[in-house]
């Protein structure tokens, strides 16, 4: 693969994982406005500090998962004949995704209830934070909602496993949480502007663009083992 045909594909995954985070806003709305807002509410946040902090954190999460979930994915290459393992990865990820995708829309077989760490922890972690006051509790709130279980993370996350390097797992991520940011600032004081038909339109587009994700991980895993079988015999 040349490194312009690698260069697209990356930028077309960025973009993916983007779009995701934008059209994700019902979903985000959904799953976490009222906790957020509430969290800010507790925390009597005054200015803007307490905010950037908050989202700052979480989006770094999702960036440092991103990192770990790449270097999961190098280490598990790297056990075996590295080009056909690298293809059934991407396979086995793309597939992975499309059923999280599916589970947005509400149509899978398999219903995720995974997350990055223990969900009654998570939460009790997230109602001590505001005792740490605003700016440090919402560093340790937002670190802890990108912790929270959530569909479109672990497909992001379970994409990450398949880039190229360990930067471009977490650069996927960081798009993905850039995605995400209008809607979870605006869940931070806006919780319930959005109506649920709204949200629930929202959240499909993002099922589609997280099972487009996985579709195209899906095809280029086919083709890279297809590849490598033939190299390798």
């Amino acid at each position: 693969m040349d490194h312009s045909h690698h260069q697209a594909i990356a930028e077309f995954s960025y973009w993916l994982a983007f779009m995701t985070g934008v059209l994700g806003s019902g979903h985000c709305f959904r799953m976490c406005g009222g906790l957020v807002s509430s969290f800010f509410i507790r925390l009597g946040a005054k200015g803007i500090w307490p905010y950037f902090a908050y989202h700052g954190a979480r989006v770094g999460v999702y960036g440092i998962v991103g990192l770990i979930a790449a270097a999961l994915g190098a280490v598990l290459v790297s056990t075996g004949q590295f080009g056909k393992l690298q293809g059934v990865l991407q396979i086995i990820a793309g597939i992975v995704v499309i059923l999280l995708g599916l589970d947005l829309l509400g149509v899978s077989p398999i219903r995720n209830s995974l997350g990055f760490a223990p969900i009654a922890w998570l939460r009790k972690q997230f109602g001590q934070a505001v005792q740490k006051g605003p700016v440090v509790g919402a560093l340790i709130g937002g670190a802890i909602n990108g912790l929270m279980p959530c569909s479109m993370t672990m497909a992001m996350a379970v994409k990450a496993t398949t880039a190229p390097s360990v930067l471009e797992g977490g650069l996927l991520m960081l798009a993905f949480g850039a995605g995400t940011l209008p809607s979870m600032l605006s869940a931070s004081f806006l919780f319930g502007k959005l109506g649920p038909k709204l949200r629930g339109w929202l959240l499909k587009g993002a099922a589609i663009f997280v099972i487009a994700l996985g579709i195209s991980t899906l095809w280029q895993g086919l083709a890279y083992y297809a590849i490598m079988r033939n190299l390798l015999g």
